[in-house]
C-alpha cells in the first residue's frame, strides 16, 4: 500500500492507497513540533487502529505547504515503508504546466490538484479546495494550471469572528434550517455557511466569465468542508473528497517510474 500525505497549514490529511483506491484516510492537526519518532508512532497507530499492518506500506508520497513539517514526516514515512518518501512540489516533473508568473511559489496542494483533475476528469476544471484557505484552481484538460484565487477559509473566517467578538459563541459549522435566524447560534451558522456558499458561487461565476477557452469548466469541490458547503451552492457540480490524495498517488506513480527509467 502507498501512504499519501497532504500537509496543510491547520490540518494534515493522510491516506492509504491500495492500487487506485483510497482505502483509509485520516485528518490530524498539523504540528511542526512533532519529532520524526513521534510522527512515526502516529502513523503506526493510525494504521493499526484501522486493523491494517504497518509492514504493508511500501512507499509514501508527500505534498506539503508547511516546510517545517516536511522533514520529520519524510523521515518517519521512510522508516515506516523502508523507502525514501517522494516529495511533490513545483520542481517535480509531473507533465503539467504552471502557467503563472512565479511557478515556484505555487503550493504543492494546487500542483497535486492540477495533476489529479486533469488525469481523472480530462476536461477543463475549477477545483474549489475548502481548507484553511479556500482556493480556486483553474486547470485545463491537458494539465495546465492557469492560476486562480485564494481567499480566507470558512473556518478561518469563523474563528476570527469568534475571537474578535466576545459575546458571540463559537458554534458548529452546519447550515441552519433557514436564513433568518431567531437565535444567535443560528444567525452565526447562517452567516458563515450561506455566506461561504454565496462567495463560492460568485467567484466561480467570475472565473467562468474570464475562462480563456471555449469549454465551460467543470466545478469540483474538495477539502474538509466541501460536503457542508456544496448543497447550498449552485455552481459546484460534484465533491471529490479524496482528490488531493489521488493526485499524490498519481504523482508517486509518475515520479517513481521516471526515477526507474533514469536508473
Amino acid at each position: 500500500m502507498l501512504l499519501v500525505v497532504d500537509v496543510g497549514n491547520s490540518e494534515t490529511t493522510l491516506g492509504l492507497c491500495d492500487g487506485e483506491r483510497v482505502v483509509e484516510h485520516w485528518r490530524v492537526t498539523t504540528d511542526a513540533a512533532r519529532t520524526p519518532d513521534e510522527v512515526f508512532l502516529l502513523l503506526r497507530s493510525l494504521i493499526l487502529a484501522a486493523d491494517l499492518v504497518p509492514a504493508a506500506v511500501t512507499g509514501a508520497a508527500i505534498g506539503s505547504v508547511v516546510p517545517s513539517v516536511t522533514g520529520a514526516l519524510a523521515e518517519a514515512a521512510a522508516r515506516l515503508s523502508g523507502r525514501e518518501a517522494v516529495i511533490v512540489d513545483a520542481r517535480s516533473p509531473l507533465g503539467i504546466t504552471l502557467a503563472v508568473d512565479e511557478p515556484m511559489t505555487v503550493g504543492a496542494d494546487r500542483i497535486i490538484n492540477t495533476l489529479a483533475a486533469s488525469r481523472m476528469h480530462g476536461v477543463d476544471c475549477i477545483v474549489v479546495d475548502l481548507g484553511t484557505a479556500t482556493t480556486y484552481d483553474c486547470i485545463t484538460a491537458d494539465g495546465v494550471f492557469l492560476g486562480g484565487v485564494i481567499q480566507p477559509g470558512v473556518r478561518t473566517s469563523a474563528e476570527t469572528l469568534f475571537r474578535r467578538t466576545s459575546k458571540l459563541p463559537a458554534t458548529e459549522l452546519v447550515a441552519p434550517a433557514k436564513v433568518i435566524g431567531t437565535r444567535t447560534e443560528e444567525c452565526i451558522r447562517a452567516g458563515v455557511v450561506f455566506g461561504a456558499a454565496e462567495s463560492v458561487d460568485g467567484i466561480v461565476r467570475r472565473i467562468k466569465r474570464e475562462w480563456p477557452r471555449a469549454a465551460v469548466p467543470r466545478v469540483i469541490a474538495t477539502g474538509g468542508l466541501a460536503e457542508v458547503i456544496k448543497p447550498h451552492t449552485s455552481e459546484i457540480e460534484r465533491v471529490e473528497p479524496d482528490l488531493t490524495l489521488h493526485g499524490l498517488r498519481l504523482a508517486h506513480q509518475l515520479l517513481t517510474a521516471g526515477a526507474a527509467s533514469r536508473a
